[in-house]
């Protein structure tokens, strides 16, 4: 637990020290960013910010996992949607190879 806090405190540092140098801030603002700056204003701890990214680590591939799962389920259920899927993926992609 220690070497995992250790290292969300290093990557929230690095995250930090980005943030400092980009020229556009709009285009790097996602949810550690908002955390980076709630915390600059006072609304959070350094820990408070800590304990939020390091649960997004923990979570998400177990929600993602269970996401997935369950879209991939609704779309064999629906073919009609499955069809139309495929439809815009042919537009947008045409003959390109796909890659992941």
């Amino acid at each position: 637990s220690k070497d995992l806090k250790g290292a969300m405190e290093i990557l929230i540092e690095q995250k930090r020290q980005k943030l400092s140098t980009v020229e556009k801030l709009d285009e790097h603002m996602d949810f550690a960013s908002q955390l980076i700056f709630a915390q600059n204003r006072g609304d959070l701890t350094a820990e408070n910010v800590n304990q939020c990214v390091l649960e997004m680590m923990i979570a998400a591939p177990d929600t993602l996992s269970v996401t997935l799962f369950f879209m991939l389920i609704l779309i064999a259920e629906h073919p009609t949607v499955e069809e139309e899927m495929m439809r815009e993926i042919d537009t947008v992609v045409g003959k390109q190879e796909w890659q992941s």
